[in-house]
């Protein structure tokens, strides 16, 4: 059984969160829904913020929290439109990642349900 308390370190660490984001980001570099969404034109910025987030969320280093303050996920995603359709397409992109990285199941699941929630609460257009 795995530590979710400290699923970074149990997964072994940053290369993996950095695995998975990349292979999340290279589909929203594709996803004619998704790429509008991010104004830099290698999503590099978007790459590292969100690794960064994931590791500080799963108990490793705080480098997100040091160089942006409180994650505040609603207020930082306040000034795009979510709705459905963003929503699911972001979820399909990382479902995808998910699956590519060489993690357990049960890690597989603790991620999933992470990121099925935090997608749900980042909704602010009921429909788009």
């Amino acid at each position: 059984m795995t530590n979710m308390d400290n699923l970074y370190e149990a997964v072994g660490g940053e290369a993996v969160f950095r695995e998975l984001v990349d292979a999340f980001y290279d589909g929203v570099a594709m996803d004619p829904i998704l790429r509008p969404l991010y104004p830099e034109e290698d999503l590099s910025g978007a790459r590292d913020r969100l690794a960064l987030f994931l590791m500080q969320y799963w108990g490793g280093p705080t480098t997100y929290s040091d160089n942006r303050g409180h994650p505040r996920l609603r207020m930082r995603h306040a000034g795009w439109v979510i709705g459905e359709r963003e929503r699911d397409a972001w979820l399909g992109h990382m479902q995808k990642a998910i699956l590519g990285i060489d993690v357990t199941e049960e890690v597989r699941e603790a991620l999933w349900e992470h990121v099925v929630r935090a997608a749900e609460m980042l909704v602010n257009s009921p429909r788009s």
